[in-house]
């Protein structure tokens, strides 16, 4: 009887198909999952240096350099300088990329909803909770 497939691998099928989802439902925006989600980090903190905002998106600072460019280039971030730190630039969200996650939440929201519909809400908020704990005992172990 062969062994059922590691975690690590179920994990990272899982994160494919997520992409792919999210890939589908954003393609009219002509946007990627990971500039999505550098938005939808924004939304929830504003007036972000690159190197804060790429580990918070969970990119390297050159990837966010280059994401951070096609983003203002749309309009849907500025850059400018911090009023406690003139040397200090950070990164805001503008009304359009606001716009853009009010427009895409739904869609995304029932992309979780479809890939949780297989789960009753106790294990749902258990997978939540195993998840971040994972995350957390891998990110104490990864370089900043």
């Amino acid at each position: 009887m062969p062994s059922p497939p590691n975690l690590l691998y179920l994990i990272k099928q899982l994160e494919l198909a997520v992409r792919a989802s999210l890939d589908e439902v954003l393609r009219p925006a002509e946007l990627t999952p990971l500039q999505y989600t550098a938005l939808t980090v924004l939304q929830r903190r504003d007036n972000l240096t690159t190197a804060e905002l790429a580990r918070n998106s969970l990119v390297t600072d050159q990837t966010m350099a280059g994401m951070i460019v096609t983003l203002e280039r749309r309009g849907l971030i500025e850059r400018e300088n911090d009023a406690q730190d003139r040397r200090r630039r950070v990164i805001r969200l503008t009304e359009a990329g606001r716009g853009v996650l009010d427009r895409f939440a739904g869609p995304v929201a029932a992309i979780e909803e479809r890939m949780l519909a297989g789960l009753g809400p106790e294990d749902a908020e258990g997978l939540r909770r195993s998840v971040l704990h994972c995350h957390a005992a891998l990110a104490d172990r990864v370089p900043h």
